[in-house]
């Protein structure tokens, strides 16, 4: 099975979990963009939900696809939200923020009831911090964070995308911090909680409620 393949397979048995009335929160990247997919068939099908995505792209997506897509102006609680990710660890752990959406994703993830991760085989890891932890700044303090990023350890770089600084969706910085282990997931996300100008991190700590990975003998289920 490939991992796009694998991909699909999770994306198919999470939204088994969204039921007529609900609120959901719509994730970013290659696997949730298959997710919103599913969720889109099934609205069509008369499946009844409105939706808060986590990204312009998946809001144009999901916009595209005939799901109705609503603010916090209009909605206060999220029933459910279903993301990908780029690594989880056995405790169910995340690093989120490949596509630059991380700051909305964990928004979204915090003021719902239940998150659900879905992600290919590959992104299951004993430890976190292979991946590049992104860490979103201000413009302003992009430059002098830099050596504060790698005091902490790493290798920090401010993402590039077509020769320049890449924007989120709210026009700050990333700095994508190459840490290859992060041996205390809990006390990096707080110290970089901490840091003036440091506007959100890629560590999602007790946010997944349910991860569902795609594996070649299928998908396999972890809870919290």
């Amino acid at each position: 099975m490939t991992e796009d393949q694998q991909k699909q397979i999770a994306a198919e048995a999470a939204v088994t979990y969204i039921e007529d009335g609900m609120v959901v929160g719509l994730g970013t990247g290659s696997t949730a963009a298959k997710m919103v997919d599913l969720v889109g068939k099934r609205v069509k099908d008369g499946l009844d939900i409105i939706a808060i995505p986590t990204s312009e792209a998946t809001a144009g997506q999901a916009k595209e696809l005939g799901i109705r897509v609503v603010g916090f102006d209009e909605v206060k609680i999220i029933d459910l939200t279903i993301d990908g990710t780029d690594e989880v660890d056995p405790e169910m752990r995340l690093i989120k923020g490949g596509g630059g959406a991380h700051l909305r994703e964990k928004i979204v993830a915090s003021l719902s009831d239940r998150m659900i991760v879905i992600a290919e085989n590959k992104k299951m890891v004993n430890q976190l911090g292979t991946f590049k932890l992104p860490v979103e700044v201000i413009p302003f303090a992009a430059g002098a964070l830099l050596p504060k990023m790698e005091a902490l350890g790493c290798h920090p770089e401010i993402r590039m995308k077509d020769s320049a600084p890449f924007r989120t969706d709210e026009n700050n910085l990333i700095i994508d911090c190459a840490f290859e282990m992060i041996e205390d997931p809990e006390n990096l996300a707080l110290t970089l909680s901490t840091i003036p100008g440091v506007v959100e991190h890629g560590l999602f700590i007790d946010l997944a409620d349910i991860v569902l990975i795609g594996t070649e003998d299928g998908v396999k289920k972890f809870s919290r």
